[in-house]
């Protein structure tokens, strides 16, 4: 028995989130169906993070055990022939049998999408939050700087979480414009249940001069949820890479 971890990118718009729901379709009953089909058993399959209906992710991995000695690079050829359009794998490699996908991860970086128009653009109203009033990127990016280092997140975190630990590092946070479309990059050690969402909410306020810059740290450090902005919507947020320190063994 052999451990995989196999890398996947896909559009979460018809899903419910990575984790597996009743009655509802998740990603990773979808992928444990087309690994089922293509290995003759369906294994357990372990996720690096729990994204929420409508978020999708440019890399998300996943590991599981198989006794199967079909090579790697034919074993994403195969699960992708039994995958849907909306998505993909691209990526298999061996890890040590005590590898975790999600616990194993030094960190991971997400992406958050804002579509500054007050018109519709098809194109992108499925992977961006349309805000229409005019936002100061500068000052969205000064924002952003107060949310990088070790702080208590809890003001960050949407209700109904049982996680106890709210200390999380942030190693990264920018906001940077292309066109219409503004992209919060957030990297850090981990994060809590709409941990991005709500720091995109909160950019937001600040933006549109609901939270006045200079008291952001203090909202920061207050672990407040009602001194936070709002959660912004799910579509605009992508899983943009999972950090890992570990060789894997190609096949």
């Amino acid at each position: 028995m052999a451990r995989r971890l196999m890398t996947i990118k896909y559009d979460g718009s018809a899903y419910c989130g990575w984790q597996v729901q009743p009655n509802a379709v998740s990603v990773q009953s979808t992928v444990q169906k087309a690994l089922g089909a293509v290995l003759g058993t369906t294994p357990d399959v372990t996720g690096c993070s729990r994204t929420d209906s409508g978020v999708h992710a440019k890399m998300f991995c996943f590991h599981f055990d198989t006794e199967s000695e079909i090579p790697n690079d034919k074993l994403v050829l195969a699960v992708n022939a039994h995958l849907p359009e909306d998505i993909s794998a691209y990526a298999c490699s061996f890890v040590s049998k005590d590898f975790h996908a999600r616990y194993s991860s030094t960190g991971k970086t997400y992406i958050y999408n804002i579509l500054n128009s007050k018109h519709r653009d098809p194109f992108l109203e499925k992977y961006s939050y349309r805000f229409g009033a005019s936002l100061d990127v500068n000052l969205m990016n000064r924002a952003a700087e107060c949310f990088v280092g070790t702080h208590d997140f809890k003001a960050f975190q949407s209700a109904g979480s049982s996680v106890v630990d709210t200390v999380r590092t942030v190693s990264g946070c920018s906001v940077c414009q292309h066109g219409d479309v503004i992209t919060v990059k957030i990297t850090a050690d981990g994060f809590l249940y709409n941990m991005v969402r709500i720091i995109v909410g909160t950019l937001l306020e600040v933006a549109t001069g609901k939270i006045d810059i200079e008291d952001l740290p203090e909202v920061i450090d207050s672990c407040d949820r009602n001194r936070t902005g709002p959660t912004a919507r799910p579509e605009g947020l992508f899983l943009e890479k999972v950090h890992y320190d570990f060789e894997s063994e190609e096949e």
